[in-house]
C-alpha cells in the first residue's frame, strides 16, 4: 500500500545490523489507500496499514523520529517494551504529545527480545490504522524461517461515532452480526425461558464483540501470501493482535500449533490445535510446512465468527482450514443466567473460575459441543480434509491453549522484597458503556503510589460481562498459574467473565508514572484503568505543568456523549435528547400534538446515576404542559391530577426494575407526586421493536419501530393524548 503523499521510511544504511544505534524516520499522515486502492479516512504512518515493521538487535539503541504531518496531535506508544518512562509514549502522561507538522524523537536502549509492536496511545488513532510491528531479534540467535502476522479490525465508520453509538446501547451492530437475539429466535430455538430470565435479571443480548467491523487484516489485507516456506520447513510465526477491540481464534490447516512465546518472552513450547489471541497480546508459534507442495492457511477468525484474515504458507494448491460456525447465543446466554444475580452482579466462583481454564463462552462453541456442523462458505471451494486425522471443527478432543499451559523455560521468581497486594474489580455497565475499575474510571480514582523494590501483588476479579485484557506499560508480571517458579511473563491478561487471576510484577523502575489498562480501545477510554506512580518521582521535562497534563488524561472518560430519538408521525412528533457522561445526564423530552386538543408537553431534566450498576439515579427538572379539556380528574394518589396543564419543578428517582422496566418516581413543588413505568426496545424481531408507557395521571402510549437504517426507522403508536399515529423515527 502505497499512501497519496508517497512517503517512504528512511533506514540508515549507515547502520548495518551489528552496530548499536538503529535510526528510524516515521511520517503520520492522515489520507491513506486501503488494501482495495480506495481512498479512505484514517491515519497512517509512511501511508500504509500496517505501519512499517521496525528491526532491532537486543543491545542496539533505538532511535525514532516520528514526523507528524497532520494539523492534530499523535503519539506512539512501545507496546511491552522496557524503556525509560518519558520514552513510552503515553500523550500527557509519560510523554510530551507530538503536536501538528512537528517532529518528535524517541531515544532509548533496547533491553529485551521478542515480538512486540507499536501504536498510537491518542484517542481512537490505532481504530483509525496507526500501528505496526516491533521486532527485536537475540544476539547471534540460530536463524530460522519466519513471519510475522499482525492482525488488526477495520471499520468504514468514523471510529467516534462508533464511540458514541456505544455509550446509547445501540444494537445496530448486533443487527450487522445477526445476533439480536430477539424474542421471536428465542421462540423458534427452544429459549423462550431463557430470553425471559435474561431481562428478569435486567441483562440485553449478549454480546461477545462491541464493534461490527466490514473487514479484519493480517498484514492490511484480508489475505496474506508467503510462497517462499518449502515443505518440511519448520516456520516461526510472530502473531500479533493489533486490533482495537477483536479477539482472534488462530487454525492451522497444516496441522499442530507450538507455542513458543507470548508477550515477547520464551516459554516451554506446548503443542495445540487452537489458540486464542486477546486484543494487544503476541504469541510466537512454530508451525510445519506439510511435506506435500501445498499452500496452507494460518486463519485468525474474528471470537463473534463475522469474519477471519487468512495467511497462506508455502505454494501451491490452497488448503484450507474448515472455518467455524456461528455461535450458538442462547447456549451462552443461559449459562451467563445462572452465574449472574438480579442484583446484577456475578456469581462469586474464586479461584475456580481462572486462567481462562473454564471458558464460560464453550458452550456457544458448535465445533466443541458438536450440537451444530459448520456450514461451508460459499466464497471458498470445497473443504479439504487434513492428513493428521478428524477435521478439528467436529473434533471434541481439540487442544486449546490456556494460561495455565505456560510455563516460563527459566526461573521467574521476584526478587526479595516486601510485598503488597492490590484487590481490583473489573466493573461496567454494558447498556451505557461504563468501564471502570472498583467501580471508578481513572478520572474518579488517586494514581496508585508504589516504591522501587517492592512487588506488587495484584488479585483480579472480573465483575462484568466482557472479557478484558489488561496490559501494564514498561514492566512484565508473573501470572500465577500453578507453574510455581516457572510462571511465565507477560504484559497482557485476558481476563474472562467470573474470573479471579493473580498477577504480581517487581516494582524495578527509577520512577514515572505508568498505566495499567484495559487494552480494548473504547473500554480504554471509558476510563477503565489505574495508574501507577513511583513515589519521589522527579518532575517529567516534557511535562512542565504536570497538574495540567494530568487533566488532558482525564479528559479521555470525563467526556459527554450526545444522542437523540426524534418521532415525526402523523399525529405529531414525540422524541428526546440526552447529554450523559459515566455518571450525569441532561435531557429534554417532549410531546407536541397538532392543535390545541392534542396539547404539548415538554420536561427537563438534569441528573446522576448513583449505585456500581447504574440502576438508580436521580434527578431535578421542571415540567411544562398544556392541553385543552374541560375535564378535570384525580390521579391514583387521590390528587387532583395536572394532566391538562401544568408548569412545575420537580424532583425524582428512577430505578431500573426488573425486565428492564423503569420505574420514575417524581415529586413536583406543589407536592403533586406521580410513579411513571416505561419499558423501550423490546425486541420482537431482528428489526421489529416494542415499547410502551404508562403513568399515574392515567396517560399512556405503546408503540413500535421497525428498523430500516442505523438511524432512521418506520414508526407507529398510540397515545393517550395524541392519538393514533405513524411515520419516522429517527434515533441517533
Amino acid at each position: 500500500m502505497k499512501g497519496l503523499l508517497s512517503l517512504f521510511i528512511v533506514l540508515f544504511t549507515a547502520n548495518s545490523w551489528s552496530q548499536n544505534v538503529k535510526e528510524y524516520d516515521l511520517y503520520v499522515s492522515d489520507t491513506i489507500v486501503n488494501y482495495t486502492g480506495k481512498k479512505v479516512n484514517g491515519i497512517a504512518i509512511n501511508g500504509s496499514i500496517p505501519a512499517p515493521t521496525l528491526h532491532f538487535t537486543e543491545g542496539d539503541t533505538a532511535v525514532i523520529r516520528v514526523h507528524n504531518k497532520m494539523h492534530h496531535e499523535t503519539s506512539i506508544h512501545w507496546h511491552g517494551l522496557l524503556l525509560p518512562n518519558e520514552q513510552d509514549g503515553v500523550p500527557y502522561l509519560t510523554t510530551a504529545p507530538i503536536k501538528g507538522m512537528s517532529t518528535h524523537t524517541y531515544k532509548f536502549p533496547i533491553k529485551q527480545s521478542g515480538t512486540y509492536w507499536y501504536h498510537s496511545h491518542t484517542m481512537l488513532q490505532e481504530q483509525n490504522g496507526m500501528y505496526g510491528a516491533f521486532i527485536i531479534h537475540k544476539k547471534e540467535e540460530v536463524p530460522m524461517p519466519e513471519y510475522t502476522m499482525l492482525l488488526s479490525d477495520w471499520t468504514d465508520a468514523n471510529p467516534h461515532e462508533i464511540e458514541r453509538s456505544l455509550h446509547k446501547a445501540n444494537d445496530w451492530y448486533a443487527i450487522k452480526k445477526g445476533a439480536t437475539q430477539n424474542y421471536a429466535e428465542a421462540i423458534g430455538k427452544g429459549h423462550f425461558k431463557t430470553k425471559l430470565t435474561n431481562e428478569w435479571k435486567r441483562m440485553h443480548a449478549m454480546d461477545v464483540s462491541d464493534v461490527y467491523y466490514e473487514r479484519f487484516f493480517v498484514n492490511g489485507k484480508t489475505e496474506d501470501q508467503a510462497p517462499q516456506f518449502k515443505p518440511g520447513e519448520k516456520v516461526r510465526v510472530r502473531v500479533i493482535n493489533g486490533s482495537a477491540s477483536t479477539y482472534f481464534w488462530i487454525n492451522y490447516a497444516g496441522g499442530k500449533i507450538d507455542v513458543v512465546a507470548s508477550d515477547g518472552m520464551d516459554v516451554q513450547p506446548v503443542p495445540v490445535d487452537r489458540f486464542i489471541v486477546g486484543v494487544s497480546e503476541t504469541y510466537d508459534i512454530i508451525v510445519t510446512i506439510p511435506e506435500k507442495g501445498n499452500a496452507f492457511e494460518l486463519v485468525a477468525t474474528a471470537e463473534d465468527r463475522t469474519g477471519q484474515a487468512s495467511l497462506w504458507l508455502g505454494s501451491g494448491l490452497k488448503q484450507l482450514q474448515q472455518p467455524l460456525p456461528k455461535l450458538k447465543y442462547f447456549e451462552g446466554m443461559k449459562m451467563m443466567n445462572d452465574m449472574m444475580t438480579v442484583g446484577g452482579n456475578m456469581k462469586d466462583m474464586g479461584m475456580n473460575m481462572s486462567l481462562q481454564q473454564m471458558d464460560m463462552n464453550a458452550v456457544m462453541y458448535p465445533e466443541i459441543t458438536g450440537k451444530e456442523q459448520p456450514k461451508k462458505s460459499t466464497a471458498m471451494p470445497e473443504m479439504s480434509k487434513h492428513d493428521h486425522g478428524q477435521d478439528s471443527n467436529t473434533n471434541p478432543d481439540i487442544v486449546t491453549l490456556h494460561y495455565a499451559m505456560l510455563k516460563s523455560p527459566v526461573k521467574t521468581n521476584l526478587p526479595d522484597g516486601p510485598v503488597r497486594t492490590l484487590h481490583f474489580e473489573l466493573t461496567g455497565n454494558m447498556n451505557r458503556y461504563v468501564w471502570t475499575l472498583n467501580n471508578k474510571t481513572i478520572s474518579e480514582s488517586d494514581k496508585v503510589m508504589i516504591k522501587k523494590g517492592e512487588n506488587i501483588r495484584i488479585v483480579i476479579t472480573n465483575n462484568s460481562m466482557m472479557r478484558h485484557p489488561m496490559h501494564l506499560h514498561g514492566h512484565f508480571f508473573r501470572i500465577l498459574n500453578g507453574q510455581g517458579d516457572y510462571a511465565p511473563l507477560k504484559n497482557v491478561l485476558d481476563i474472562m467473565p467470573m474470573e479471579t487471576d493473580t498477577i504480581e510484577f517487581h516494582a524495578s523502575e527509577e520512577y514515572g508514572d505508568w498505566y495499567f489498562h484495559c487494552h480494548i480501545l473504547y473500554h480504554m477510554m471509558a476510563g477503565m484503568g489505574r495508574i501507577f506512580t513511583y513515589e519521589n518521582s522527579p518532575p517529567n521535562p516534557q511535562l512542565p505543568d504536570p497538574k495540567k497534563a494530568l487533566k488532558m488524561v482525564y479528559n479521555d472518560d470525563r467526556r459527554y456523549y450526545f444522542s437523540a430519538e426524534v418521532g415525526l408521525e402523523s399525529n405529531g412528533s414525540d422524541g428526546e435528547m440526552r447529554l450523559e457522561n459515566t455518571r450525569n445526564f441532561f435531557d429534554v423530552e417532549w410531546r407536541l400534538g397538532l392543535d390545541k386538543k392534542s396539547g404539548y408537553e415538554t420536561e427537563a431534566h438534569f441528573g446522576r446515576y448513583l449505585d456500581k450498576n447504574q440502576y438508580l439515579s436521580v434527578y431535578t427538572g421542571f415540567d411544562f404542559r398544556y392541553h385543552n379539556s374541560l375535564e378535570r380528574s384525580k390521579n391514583l394518589f387521590g390528587q387532583m391530577s395536572t394532566q391538562d396543564q401544568r408548569a412545575v419543578a420537580c424532583i425524582g428517582i428512577i430505578y431500573q426494575l426488573p425486565w428492564l422496566v423503569n420505574a420514575d418516581m417524581r415529586l413536583d413543588h406543589e407536592g403533586k407526586a406521580r410513579l411513571q413505568f416505561t419499558r423501550k426496545d423490546i425486541p420482537v424481531t431482528e428489526r421489529l421493536r416494542l415499547w410502551g408507557s404508562w403513568n399515574t395521571d392515567f396517560e399512556y402510549s405503546v408503540g413500535s419501530r421497525y428498523i430500516l437504517t442505523k438511524y432512521w426507522s418506520l414508526s407507529a403508536h398510540y397515545d393517550s393524548d395524541m392519538g393514533l399515529g405513524g411515520g419516522l423515527v429517527l434515533t441517533y
